[in-house]
């Protein structure tokens, strides 16, 4: 394991005088973390930039790193582990299924596959959401769900019109459906797309909750609608049930499918196994997309349709090597019963008063940097005026993990069996980042506006 060389440390000096006063400071650079971050990152492609800290360890709602610092987690995995880290049951069904069975692939039955495709087409009907559920594709990840619906509404569109007359796709602005080419080409993000620029062709894109361009947007070229009912990475951003209506009626004028991505709105995260579940049977969709807490941070998703689309899907349409093997599906059988209980679900809405309350609280001490509160349920964010990186990293120097999403916005996804009392202590080192990112930020531009005083005054 490589070792900070005598000039390297000398190179990385560290403001011990701050770590004394930080609970949870990030590892200096002549760290053990940064020695092995140094060796490994030599050989990762680098798809990200990461924070100082390595994890280590899980527990509940709760993460270490390896030098023992401990954190509360508001991320979740990025809304993926939303029955904690290391839950119990699913580690002893991980060792037992992986003693039994692991993979066959889809050329052979086996029991799981199947098990927990009934579970989410039955659970899912009696939730009373997505009232025609029918069947469902399993796979390894949200954005093959949403690969596997986009390649299904064009399927349809095809059967309609074997011209390939009917082939569009609609997305809209601020959203996020994934990185693979068609999931991508669905992500109208010049961010996300010009690097890999042309996207594929037939995606059309609009405005977000905009009605009133639903019908030029939506035309008879049109085979699928891809919607989130509430927007993650683009800001949490909740869509309206008459905006849903809209776009379901339309689909059903042009003949398009509607397909709606709740990855990571979905499984009980607004207080309901689904984010469409207060809307009426008329604009339920045609085709539900889910992965993240699908597997609590074991790998899958599912595309779940009605029988009108799983009946254009025939034999050798799509497939997977690794989508539906025993082990993935056992574990996600679990997990989407638990997910699904009332009182889990119950427990979700009580939790959103307590974040609300303290978000109010919160925006009362900072009216100046707090513009607005979004979401439903334990997907919630923040609106800010200006950059949250500050406030990111110095929740994390406390002990508090949180991300971003949007345009200055910081998002809200903590596990969903989180308690009361962890809310609150989160909500307090919350208010300790902000107090102490802000009033850097108030030190830094008083000490440069003296500095650009000064030349005047001479």
């Amino acid at each position: 394991m490589a070792v900070p060389t005598e000039s390297q440390a000398e190179e990385t000096k560290h403001d011990y005088s701050k770590e004394a006063s930080l609970p949870n400071p990030d590892p200096p650079g002549d760290s053990q973390t940064a020695a092995i971050v140094s060796e490994h990152t030599q050989y990762m492609v680098a798809t990200y930039v990461r924070p100082p800290p390595m994890m280590v360890k899980g527990e509940g709602c709760y993460l270490w790193d390896i030098e023992n610092r401990k954190y509360l987690d508001f991320t979740a995995g990025i809304a993926v582990n939303a029955l904690g880290h290391c839950d119990p049951e699913m580690a002893k069904l991980i060792g037992q299924q992986a003693r039994t069975l692991i993979h066959t692939s889809n050329l052979y039955h086996n029991p799981w596959t199947g098990a927990l495709s009934q579970v989410m087409v039955q659970k899912t009907r009696a939730s009373g959401s997505m009232s025609e559920a029918s069947k469902v594709f399993i796979c390894n990840s949200g954005s093959e769900a949403n690969e596997a619906a986009i390649k299904f509404a064009r399927k349809v569109g095809k059967v309609r019109q074997p011209s390939g007359s009917q082939h569009e796709i609609v997305s809209f602005n601020n959203s996020f459906h994934g990185r693979t080419m068609g999931s991508l080409s669905a992500t109208p993000n010049p961010k996300y797309q010009k690097p890999f620029g042309p996207m594929i062709p037939g995606f059309v894109y609009g405005t977000y909750n905009d009605e009133a361009g639903i019908k030029v947007l939506v035309t008879e070229k049109t085979c699928g609608v891809i919607v989130e009912p509430i927007q993650g990475e683009g800001g949490v951003n909740v869509a309206t049930s008459s905006f849903l209506q809209a776009l379901r009626d339309r689909c059903n004028e042009v003949g398009a499918v509607l397909i709606y991505d709740e990855i990571q709105c979905g499984l009980s995260r607004t207080g309901q196994l689904w984010a469409h579940q207060n809307l009426p049977e008329s604009a339920h969709p045609d085709i539900l997309t889910t992965a993240k807490a699908l597997g609590n941070g074991f790998p899958i998703g599912a595309t779940m349709v009605t029988e009108k689309v799983a009946e254009c899907v025939v034999t050798g349409d799509h497939g997977t090597t690794f989508g539906g093997n025993p082990l993935a599906c056992r574990l996600a059988h679990y997990i989407f019963s638990r997910l699904s209980e009332p009182e889990l679900q119950q427990g979700v809405m009580e939790k959103e008063k307590i974040f609300r309350k303290g978000f109010e609280r919160l925006r009362k001490r900072f009216p100046e940097v707090i513009k607005e509160v979004r979401g439903r349920g334990l997907i919630l964010g923040l609106q800010l005026t200006q950059d949250p990186t500050p406030i990111v990293t110095a929740a994390r120097e406390r002990g508090l993990l949180i991300i971003t999403c949007g345009t200055n916005t910081l998002r809200f996804v903590p596990p969903l069996i989180i308690s009361d009392e962890e809310i609150e202590e989160g909500l307090a080192k919350l208010e300790q980042a902000m107090e102490a990112a802000l009033s850097s930020k108030e030190q830094v531009e008083g000490t440069k506006g003296q500095q650009e005083m000064a030349p005047k005054e001479r």
